[in-house]
């Protein structure tokens, strides 16, 4: 019996001090996510022209209306059909539309022309509104087409004032492993797959 709870005191006493480690760590996560969101929503900061991209019925839409009657908009800078990725991300999305609008305008950006987009978006059951950037520079603009001619995933945030005028104020970019697509964190908890084990 001793013996036992001696053991029992020793395995309480070190799951106490590993829970302890966890918390620590869970707050250093947090901290460091502000402190990142912080620096890079000064990076991200610009005034922003007033662009014309296309709904998917090819009408000409402009950034000012996207935002309805909210104050925010997010946007979802996307690769299009293309990227099996950006894909992932947008299935995502889809599931969270309905909450992100209740607090600020919900939108998806891709190269993609109107029509493609109408018709991938109809095949996955996206239900977030969705622009082509086609034929305009907003994209490139942004940050998120490269001089190599190349597109780069990601999120953009503006803000419009009571006089209409638009500023973006934060922005990020997506990739395995980020914030913005849960798959990822479950893969985590999965056992390593035996080649990443022998690296």
């Amino acid at each position: 019996m001793g013996k036992k709870g001696k053991n029992e005191k020793n395995g309480s006493s070190v799951n106490e001090k590993t829970e302890k480690k966890l918390r620590k760590i869970q707050d250093d996560i947090t901290e460091s996510r502000k402190k990142y969101i912080k620096l890079i929503s000064k990076l991200a900061k610009m005034d922003v022209e007033d662009y014309i991209l296309k709904d998917r019925e090819g009408n000409d839409v402009k950034l000012s209306e996207m935002f309805g009657d909210k104050e925010n908009l997010i946007v979802i800078h996307n690769m299009g059909k293309a990227c099996s990725y950006c894909t992932l991300w947008a299935d995502g999305f889809s599931g969270i539309t309905y909450f992100m609008e209740k607090k600020t305008a919900f939108v998806l950006v891709s190269p993609d022309a109107p029509e493609v987009q109408k018709e991938f978006a109809d095949s996955r059951g996206w239900k977030f509104k969705m622009y082509s950037g086609a034929g305009s520079t907003f994209i490139k603009d942004m940050g998120y087409y490269t001089d190599a001619g190349s597109y780069w995933p990601g999120v953009s945030v503006f803000h419009k004032d009571g006089n209409g005028k638009i500023t973006r104020i934060s922005k990020d970019f997506f990739g395995p492993g980020d914030f913005y697509s849960s798959p990822w964190h479950f893969f985590d908890l999965l056992p390593e797959e035996k080649e990443n084990k022998e690296k």
